[in-house]
């Protein structure tokens, strides 16, 4: 079920009158979104709603067992005092719940992947080997679930926060639908206190909400899928475009990945605050970014700090100096590529960003000094030359992580760096369906996104005039019923 799609807008005016029937009841309005939740999922595909059970009964099942206190024998005045298991004990606990999530995600989304590359590697060896593939479907939304359940085990086992009681509340968390198949990717201790404790619907909230929805349906029917077929088209398998059209192929991903993907948060943030529930923030205008570290504290904010907290600092972050923190970022990179498919252009766009935070770390001492006195000297014109110059890179990267191939990357870069290839740039694709269309697409997104007061806004125009705002979403539906793609594409990152 598409949140772009009409079966979809009907199941939500459903669960909304529920939800509002069961006001003032919390353990049924709970029942209610968690059955509601299950049929939105179980709409994909209903045989993978027992890996969504299996996860969450798991998961709660280990945090209950991490969190279980146990008596001490009988003091000589004859008191017991309750202890948590051993250390040992709690970390051998811990160890299934990772190893059974990340067993069903590897069983689901790499083993095919890693049988076909070992099966390559021993044929180029000389040796002839057929892989053992499962070829199974990928279950839609199983990373972002799985991360956030193991977030949940972790936080309980540190002692960030107790262990859940109450099945039907941590089961909502795990499944809940706005949020399921593309994230953000909450942490318990956000969501859980939000579920466990009563909602009220205020009518700024609502409004708020509404207009969350409308944005990101904009993003997504306007903006994303019209740059898609001009990216989908220069992307595809055996295409022999000259280099100024891949370039402007390549322009078009980046603004369609963006849009589509901070569309389906902005619409997920909707839906939760027509319900109540306030989501994190998931995207800060990460193309006004002028460096990596800035990019991905801006870029899938959700995920790029589950990588941080959960794997960076535990590798051992920055604290043992430059040569161990360099091989932890790539790690991380890496790891966070490989998160987003199994493919080896996202181990290879890994990479990248890996070599990108590992080089900015190594220049930043002496570099920022400068960066600053050029910045008082130059003023905004040097932040803009610096964020024009940092998105050729972020692109770069984004040919990487379209690219079907390892060997269509090196393709795409020939041509690209062809010295004749920009003669032909503004007739790329075809205008006004290409070039313009993707010139069209940045001031349009540019625009909105700076009306914004201030960054980390949840409401796009919220600082306009009354009678601004209600003229611009009046135009903004004409555009929509006159140039969205009504054709029910997918979420871009439903793939992962």
């Amino acid at each position: 079920m598409l949140f772009n799609s009409v079966e979809f807008a009907i199941f939500l005016l459903i669960v909304y009158v529920f939800y509002v029937l069961t006001m003032r009841r919390l353990r049924a309005q709970n029942m209610m979104l968690l059955v509601a939740s299950y049929v939105f999922y179980g709409w994909w595909d209903w045989r993978f709603l027992g890996l969504l059970l299996g996860s969450t009964v798991v998961d709660y099942a280990c945090a209950r067992w991490i969190d279980r206190r146990v008596a001490q024998p009988e003091s000589f005045d004859g008191a017991t005092a309750p202890l948590r298991y051993t250390p040992a004990v709690r970390r051998r606990i811990l160890l299934i719940s990772i190893l059974v999530n990340l067993g069903v995600l590897g069983v689901f989304k790499y083993y095919d992947f890693f049988a076909d590359s070992l099966a390559e590697a021993l044929t180029a060896l000389g040796v002839q080997a057929s892989p053992m593939t499962l070829g199974v479907l990928l279950p839609v939304g199983i990373s972002f679930y799985t991360f956030q359940t193991l977030s949940y085990t972790i936080d309980v086992y540190r002692g960030d926060l107790p262990a859940h009681r109450g099945f039907v509340e941590f089961a909502l968390f795990v499944s809940f639908f706005p949020q399921l198949v593309a994230g953000p990717i909450v942490r318990a201790t956000d969501l859980l206190p939000q579920i466990t404790r009563p909602r009220t619907l205020s009518l700024q909230q609502t409004c708020d909400g509404g207009r969350l929805l409308f944005w990101g349906l904009f993003k997504k029917l306007v903006l994303a899928d019209n740059l898609a077929l001009v990216a989908d088209r220069i992307f595809e398998p055996g295409a022999t475009h000259h280099g100024g059209a891949v370039l402007v192929g390549v322009y078009a991903f980046a603004l369609q990945i963006y849009c589509d993907f901070s569309g389906y948060t902005d619409m997920a943030r909707g839906c939760s605050k027509l319900l109540g529930f306030e989501l994190p923030l998931n995207f800060n205008l990460p193309y006004l970014a002028t460096n990596p570290v800035e990019f991905w504290r801006r870029w899938h904010i959700t995920l790029s700090t589950w990588l941080r907290d959960y794997l960076y600092i535990p590798l051992g972050g920055s604290r043992r100096g430059s040569r161990r923190t360099a091989i932890n970022l790539m790690l991380t990179m890496i790891l966070g590529g490989l998160w987003h498919g199994a493919a080896w252009t996202f181990v290879l766009w890994g990479v990248y960003q890996g070599a990108l935070l590992v080089l900015y770390k190594s220049v930043q001492p002496w570099w920022t000094p400068i960066a600053r006195k050029l910045e008082r000297r130059v003023g905004l014109a040097w932040r803009v030359a610096c964020t024009i110059a940092f998105f050729q890179l972020v692109c770069l990267g984004w040919l990487v992580f379209r690219a079907e191939s390892v060997g269509q990357v090196s393709s795409l870069l020939d041509r690209i760096l062809s010295p004749w290839a920009y003669w032909w740039i503004v007739g790329a694709v075809g205008a006004p369906s290409g070039t313009w269309g993707v010139a069209f697409a940045a001031v349009t997104l540019l625009c909105f996104q700076l009306s914004r007061r201030h960054a980390g806004e949840d409401v796009v125009l919220g600082g306009l005039p009354v009678p601004v705002r209600a003229a611009t979403y009046a135009a903004m539906f004409i555009v929509l019923a006159a140039f969205g793609v009504m054709i029910e594409r997918p979420f871009v990152y439903f793939q992962f």
